[in-house]
């Protein structure tokens, strides 16, 4: 098998082209930086530009599945010409991949993307499964809501669609964990206004193995892509501090100063989704990190 991953050089698109080559699934890959194509048997670049419309349609020769992880990241700061980079990175690709593959004849009959657990309102009580009515209404919802309406366009060209929404990736090598771990290494940590929102998890070595179980399983439709045990913030910080070693001795950081520091993207630190993975593990998918102490373990030297 050959599939096509966008977004292949990053942490997740790095971790699933491993789990592929594993799997003996050959790698084609879409960059925008020409410097990082490689010509490899089991691993091709191509070029394109999203922006312009322009890709390399070899891309898609003898790719029967598609990996769609491109996207702007969220964790830098939301001025309006970037929350615009953020919706179009997400939704302009995808429509210049469908639109691609309708000039050409193709072996394409699945699409994979990656989608968030931000499309679930803001919570601390409630318990978000895939068919929630419910919607976020705030920029990070009307992200995922354009996104994921886009994806499945694919389905009214007879190829079939997953998304997995993923939560809170933890991973040693990037991501939001370091950028948490850092300041509690080095004894300035602190719980994010109460400490009660939940933040729901998943290690990046079960998401990338996630990702492949899906399409070796060749499962349709929305999962949550997310570990069985959410936790809370508070938990999460001092389940690290006690990991290397530390106290939380600073007070609780109050959400109006995170907002004078962060503007608007100070809501990744205190919005509360509590999202539930039954779907996932009823499909049959085993997680190696089920618990977020083992977690932080493995990712803490």
């Amino acid at each position: 098998m050959r599939v096509l991953i966008t977004g292949a050089t990053g942490l997740v698109g790095q971790e699933i082209t491993r789990v592929c080559h594993q799997s003996n699934i050959n790698v084609n890959y879409l960059t925008t930086n020409r410097d990082k194509i490689k010509i490899e048997e089991n691993y091709k670049g191509f070029f394109w530009n999203p922006g312009s419309g322009e890709i390399d349609l070899d891309c898609f020769e003898e790719v029967e599945v598609i990996i769609h992880l491109a996207g702007a990241s969220i964790a830098k700061r939301w001025t309006k010409k970037y929350k615009k980079e953020i919706i179009d990175s997400r939704v302009l690709t995808t429509a210049l991949i469908l639109e691609s593959l309708k000039t050409i004849q193709h072996t394409v009959r699945h699409i994979v993307s990656a989608s968030a657990v931000g499309i679930y309102p803001d919570s601390f009580q409630k318990y978000y499964m895939e068919d929630a009515e419910e919607k976020s209404t705030d920029f990070l919802g009307e992200v995922v809501k354009q996104w994921e309406a886009a994806v499945m366009e694919f389905k009214n060209h007879q190829i079939e669609v997953s998304l997995l929404r993923i939560g809170l990736v933890l991973a040693s090598s990037g991501g939001a964990f370091p950028k948490i771990s850092k300041p509690v290494k080095q004894g300035l940590g602190a719980v994010f206004g109460n400490g009660k929102q939940w933040q729901s998890w998943i290690h990046l070595e079960d998401l990338a193995l996630l990702f492949m179980f899906v399409v070796e399983e060749e499962l349709k439709g929305v999962f949550n892509a997310v570990a069985p045990n959410p936790v809370s913030n508070k938990k999460l910080t001092h389940i690290i501090a006690t990991k290397v070693g530390k106290k939380i001795v600073l007070p609780n950081v109050p959400k109006f100063v995170m907002r004078l520091i962060l503007g608007e993207m100070h809501m990744l630190l205190f919005s509360s989704q509590r999202v539930c993975s039954n779907k996932t593990r009823e499909a049959g998918f085993y997680f190696n990190y089920d618990n977020v102490t083992t977690a932080v373990d493995s990712l803490i030297e």
